[in-house]
């Protein structure tokens, strides 16, 4: 294991309900004047937004709204929302939604403390230095956002999709009421659940030896989510489910079960390129990609992909060929997903084997390598996009 520090200071308030207490837990916090951050739709729809509004104004603090929040957040309605948080002297960002609402409300929190361009952060030019305190009411179990530093915003001009991280960019507190994901369709349950195994699995492919700690972990969220979601797709409102999708959701991204470990990360970046040019759900995007990279990279370490196989999808080892098990798990993995409803190849998501170039030039590899479990040059990013093409069970 290697060295880490691990730093969560989010407060998570969970249960039904919850969402009564903001007004209270943002006074808690400091917060004397509030953006509220959302997306639309259903949050506004189902009244959630009105108890979020009627908490605040129980608790006397006043607070101003922003919603419009896209999937694969933009760029521009960051720009808007860090130009009404200055001109309304607002102190703290309230996210009511899922991931993509979350990362723009970080984005906002950055930028509005910041005297450059916002974008300065996504691609590399600065460092988060300060920002302002964000709280977190969670209607998605996806993205992890409500527990990470991390942030992930698209750049209309090129359909740029990049992201940043920085502890300043964790929330204070995330309300987590797992009722309100009982609306969601199926398609989207599911793409948060494949959004949450990819972040486990990302964790998961390491080179570093002796993490037994974080192996098991990890193998534990896996397994719920490999148990849980297909009970929330034949049953939305379960909700004792539910609660332990949300809770591993949170528990996937807050990177609990990634310290002390090299991590990987090129099945995240390779996806971005697709839900940037295509505008796909991220979800859908990994169930195709992440299969293609394991199939891929497995004999980097065949080993690994054969403990994946055994503890988590229940395939026998056959140690005189122990890379028919590591792809025999690949496999089942590949069919968990198709049972969830979700694409496992380009046609089904809606991708072109002829972009295959603009997407690799939209990674900017140029000449050099991607580092992570194993690294990948032009070449080897190009035959994982061609596998994830002809991809099928």
């Amino acid at each position: 294991m290697l060295d880490f520090s691990f730093y969560s200071p989010t407060e998570f308030v969970f249960g039904k309900g919850r969402e009564s207490e903001c007004g209270e837990l943002v006074k808690k916090y400091g917060g004397s004047k509030v953006l509220i951050h959302f997306g639309g739709g259903s949050a506004v729809k189902s009244g959630l937004i009105d108890r979020v509004k009627a908490s605040l104004e129980k608790s006397g603090v006043p607070f101003c709204e922003l919603g419009g929040v896209q999937p694969n957040p933009r760029d521009t309605l960051v720009y808007k929302g860090i130009e009404l948080a200055k001109s309304e002297g607002v102190d703290f960002i309230l996210a009511v939604g899922g991931g993509s609402v979350i990362d723009s409300a970080k984005a906002i929190a950055a930028g509005t403390l910041y005297d450059g361009d916002f974008w300065d952060f996504y691609s590399g030019k600065a460092a988060i230095e300060k920002a302002l305190p964000i709280g977190v009411v969670l209607t998605i179990a996806a993205a992890g956002s409500e527990g990470s530093g991390n942030s992930v915003i698209t750049k209309e001009d090129g359909m740029l999709k990049r992201g940043t991280g920085s502890d300043l960019l964790r929330s204070r507190f995330s309300v987590l009421n797992p009722a309100l994901t009982q609306t969601l369709p199926a398609y989207q349950t599911a793409c948060g659940a494949t959004d949450i195994m990819a972040h486990v699995f990302e964790r998961y492919f390491t080179n570093t030896t002796e993490v037994e700690i974080t192996d098991r972990l990890c193998e534990a969220v896996l397994l719920t989510m490999v148990k849980e979601t297909p009970r929330v797709i034949a049953d939305p409102d379960n909700y004792e489910a539910r609660a332990n999708i949300m809770w591993a959701g949170m528990v996937a991204h807050n990177n609990i079960v990634g310290v002390g470990r090299e991590q990987d990360w090129n099945s995240h970046g390779l996806e971005h390129e697709l839900s940037g040019l295509y505008d796909v759900a991220h979800g859908a995007g990994l169930a195709v990609i992440m299969p293609a990279w394991m199939e891929y990279v497995h004999n980097h370490n065949v080993m690994r992909f054969c403990q994946m196989a055994t503890r988590i999808f229940g395939c026998s080892m056959d140690f005189e060929d122990p890379e028919a098990t590591a792809l025999e798990g690949i496999k089942r993995f590949r069919a968990f997903l198709k049972s969830i409803g979700m694409p496992i190849n380009f046609a089904e998501l809606g991708a072109k084997e002829e972009d295959i170039p603009i997407l690799i030039e939209k990674l900017g590899i140029g000449d050099g390598k991607r580092a992570g479990f194993m690294e990948l040059d032009r070449n080897d990013v190009e035959g994982i996009y061609k596998l994830a093409v002809k991809a099928s069970l």
